[in-house]
């Protein structure tokens, strides 16, 4: 099904976010296509003249209610994918933050999913593999928490 990202003219810059708590990561199951109902890190789209900082916030507190600070850009990630015949069907560029929870204590602030997410939760880094992620998802998250740096 098309949709006003599909075949675009340009690259589509979006951001999403590592948001690390008390050992937990947040996980963000979507609500729309692509991939509806797969599990990834929360984000979306930078709206024009969004920073990127204000944009990953805005992000955030839509899809889970929360309020997080944003530390630094983590990885950059680019979602590039052809057509059968060889048409750029999708492109996206996005900064991956990673982030904290601002103002939490030792405890997992309640999440609850709103804008385009089914559901929001945190996540044990070792029971990822339990949840049906988006492609490159879990690589982005173990190469954020190992702090290691690839460029690809």
């Amino acid at each position: 099904m098309a949709n006003d990202r599909s075949y675009p003219a340009r690259p589509f810059l979006g951001v999403s976010a590592l948001v690390l708590h008390n050992g937990h990561v947040l996980l963000a199951q979507r609500g729309n296509p692509p991939a509806i109902g797969v599990w990834s890190l929360p984000g979306g789209a930078v709206e024009t003249g969004e920073a990127l900082s204000a944009s990953i916030k805005r992000e955030l507190m839509e899809e889970a209610g929360l309020q997080i600070d944003p530390l630094y850009v983590a990885d950059l990630v680019e979602i590039l994918r052809h057509d059968a015949s060889g048409r750029c069907e999708r492109h996206f560029v996005i900064a991956v933050f990673f982030c904290t929870v601002r103002d939490a204590d030792g405890m997992l602030p309640p999440v609850v999913a709103g804008d385009d997410a089914m559901d929001v939760r945190w996540v044990s880094p070792d029971a990822l593999s339990d949840y049906a992620l988006t492609d490159g998802t879990l690589a982005v998250i173990e190469k954020i928490l190992s702090g290691t740096r690839m460029l690809t």
